[in-house]
């Protein structure tokens, strides 16, 4: 079902100028994973969501989900896996093997760098119990300056990534007008029993956990900005009962 949305500002600016004269030398978008993190708060389903720094140069000041894009080492076949495995992910995703290992890499990479979640454990059974001592922050920050890659990090940690832990949502491509664009595969995953999502500066100005209505009472009073793949993905959120819904939900990824 088409969908329509109003664009204001520098993205209203710059689409009109593209459809006076659209351009033949498109960008290539870049391969990225976002998460919707959720989990069942005291008044239904809550999502965590940041505000970017208002100086990034893509979605500045806007509210978004983890997320950011795949790094070349998250395609390698050495990273620590269980669950799904790469071709099982690729049907769902809409990708080849090597891809969607790299999503999926990223998603958790992500997730971990941004919020301080790391969905993996010991075994295929089991899910770290934290990871918010001194030692996992330095771990954290090796990973967004890419001192460290994910692969090494639970190879280090003796940890196998836990693919099982995450679903597949959606595929949003952005527009090609725009000066920056991004292929993105959005992914969903419950907040695991014992770790906790936190506030850790970098790209985010501000983050936390909000229950979806409040989301998109704030947007519709102009209080909060977002991108169109995030507007519809909070009210999806908001439809459902509970985190379990929401993951009951079984998703093949089309191309929006």
């Amino acid at each position: 079902m088409l969908r329509e949305f109003v664009l204001t500002g520098e993205y209203s600016q710059r689409a009109r100028k593209w459809l006076a004269t659209p351009s033949e030398e498109l960008v290539a978008p870049k391969t990225a994973a976002t998460v919707v993190l959720v989990r069942d708060g005291d008044t239904g389903v809550e999502v965590f969501m940041m505000r970017r720094q208002q100086s990034m140069a893509f979605a500045g000041g806007m509210y978004v989900f983890p997320g950011g894009g795949v790094d070349p080492r998250d395609l390698g076949a050495d990273v620590p896996w269980a669950g799904p495995d790469a071709g099982t992910w690729a049907e769902d995703l809409g990708t080849d093997p090597d891809g969607a290992r790299g999503f999926v890499c990223a998603a958790v990479r992500e997730t971990f760098e941004e919020c301080g979640v790391l969905l993996a454990g010991e075994t295929p059974e089991e899910v770290l119990a934290a990871a918010n001592t001194e030692e996992w922050e330095a771990d954290r920050r090796r990973l967004i300056s890419r001192e460290l890659a994910m692969s090494d990090l639970l190879r280090d940690r003796g940890l196998v990534l836990r693919s099982d832990l995450l679903r597949p949502w959606a595929h949003w491509t952005t527009p090609v007008n725009e000066p920056r664009r991004f292929d993105t595969r959005f992914l969903i995953a419950v907040l695991p029993e014992g770790q906790e999502a936190r506030h850790v500066g970098g790209e985010a100005a501000e983050s936390g956990w909000w229950r979806p209505k409040d989301v998109l009472d704030r947007f519709a009073r102009g209080e909060i900005l977002m991108l169109p793949p995030t507007i519809v993905t909070v009210e999806e959120v908001a439809a459902a009962s509970d985190a379990g819904s929401l993951w009951a939900q079984d998703r093949r990824l089309s191309e929006v």
